[in-house]
């Protein structure tokens, strides 16, 4: 399912009031006349604060493909491999404000963010759930618009800028621009935009309907110590589909339905226990960003009505962690893209008796057995290669079959219904 907003109901009353007095406002490049389309865009102030959402005006459509600009504009260059794309959960980072002997400035930031991107929890634990690419995107000039001040100008790819809406940290870009790009990897399921800058600042396009099938954008300066976590935060929303746990204070009072959001919720940990409803399994477990679930009230934007399962995790403020019921939605969006084993041995789905066939698995909590038309081969449990025939395969040439089970056993999961899609298998016809 496609996420269109990250927004509660209430939420989406608030920016569609935003909407209607746009046009109050003289049209600019930053403000939305009356006849535009808009886009929600989330962003951050700093480092270590809350997230704000505004309304700016959308990309318009490009009127034809981009043709490449320059040498190498458009090459894409695989970053991370572990496995076929469609088993894999497809990250793509693409790069604005370097030029073209600059690309490699971009590949070394790419891999840094990604490492940092990584380490954070549940990305530690399933890091072989993802391929990552680079897209070049090459630039006529370095550097990214109004950086380091409003006024500086630069020509750039995707059209990076910040004090977008007149918001020095926003950093907004051409989406339609991105869109381009990204259809040139060989799959998109998440996509981050590095603009070259120093600058704290950065986006997220949580409205962002692709073609190329990836849910919204996160746009981060790519030499920016603490601009990872834009990144991570964004794809709370497009991976996780998170609700934002902070609030606005003049939001007031939430009487809406109660939210779909997993992570929000007008019931309070009493009622979710005695209803089973939304993290009650959680209740009372001490959370990797602090503190204890329960229930703290604020949230999806009001600071009163609704309530979110933790004090402070990176969906209320930049620089935390995912809370546990956050771990457990996350877990469930790398699936939605990846599966829990994947292999690049006999792509036709054919293998020999002597043939060696490998497997990967999503992470050390995968469980792995293996089967010869049917039966299971224990002394094989756990290994991730095994010779057909050392399995016991015979050369009595019949048609036989190897399967590989797997099962993610982790202990971050515990909705059943989750862990039941948290398997898969793998079948070869082997022959000779």
């Amino acid at each position: 399912m496609r996420r269109r907003i990250s927004l509660a109901a209430g939420g989406l009353a608030f920016l569609a009031a935003l909407a209607a007095t746009a046009p109050a406002a003289a049209a600019s490049p930053d403000r939305p006349a009356a006849s535009q389309r808009t886009q929600n865009v989330e962003y951050f102030t700093g480092p270590d604060g809350h997230p704000r959402h505004t309304i700016i005006p959308a990309s318009p459509a490009l009127p034809r493909p981009l043709l490449p600009s320059a040498k190498g504009d458009g090459d894409v260059t695989p970053v991370v491999t572990n496995g076929p794309v469609g088993s894999k959960l497809d990250v793509v980072f693409i790069g604005d404000g370097y030029t073209a002997s600059q690309q490699g400035d971009f590949h070394a930031a790419v891999r840094a963010k990604w490492a940092k991107m990584s380490a954070v929890e549940p990305y530690a634990s399933y890091t072989n759930l993802f391929n990552v690419w680079a897209v070049d995107a090459v630039s006529r000039e370095s550097g990214v618009t109004n950086d380091p001040a409003k006024g500086v100008t630069k020509d750039t790819a995707l059209r990076s800028y910040f004090f977008c809406d007149d918001i020095e940290r926003l950093l907004c870009v051409d989406t339609a621009r991105v869109e381009s790009y990204a259809a040139k990897a060989p799959a998109a399921d998440l996509v981050v935009v590095l603009s070259n800058s120093a600058k704290y600042g950065g986006a997220g396009y949580n409205d962002v309907v692709s073609q190329v099938g990836y849910d919204g954008i996160a746009t981060a300066s790519s030499d920016h110590p603490k601009s990872d976590q834009v990144a991570i935060h964004e794809t709370g929303h497009s991976l996780g589909k998170l609700a934002d746990e902070y609030q606005y204070d003049e939001y007031g009072t939430y009487t809406g339905a109660e939210p779909r959001d997993v992570n929000i919720s007008t019931l309070n940990a009493g009622q979710q226990a005695q209803q089973r409803q939304k993290w009650y399994r959680w209740l009372g477990r001490t959370s990797p960003d602090g503190g204890t679930v329960g229930s703290y009230e604020g949230g999806g934007y009001y600071p009163k009505g609704l309530y979110r399962p933790t004090e402070n995790s990176i969906m209320r403020t930049l620089g935390r962690e995912f809370n546990l019921p956050g771990r457990e939605a996350m877990i469930a969006g790398f699936y939605r893209h990846a599966s829990v084993l994947s292999s690049e041995t006999g792509p036709d789905g054919t293998v020999s008796r002597r043939q060696r066939v490998a497997v990967r698995l999503a992470a050390p909590t995968v469980t792995l057995r293996w089967y010869v038309d049917g039966l299971e081969a224990v002394t094989a449990r756990g290994r991730t290669d095994v010779v057909p025939r050392a399995l016991g395969v015979p050369a009595d040439g019949r048609p036989h079959t190897l399967t590989a089970r797997a099962v993610d056993r982790t202990d971050a999961v515990l909705d059943p219904e989750l862990r039941g899609r948290l398997k898969g298998s793998l079948v070869w016809r082997v022959t000779r």
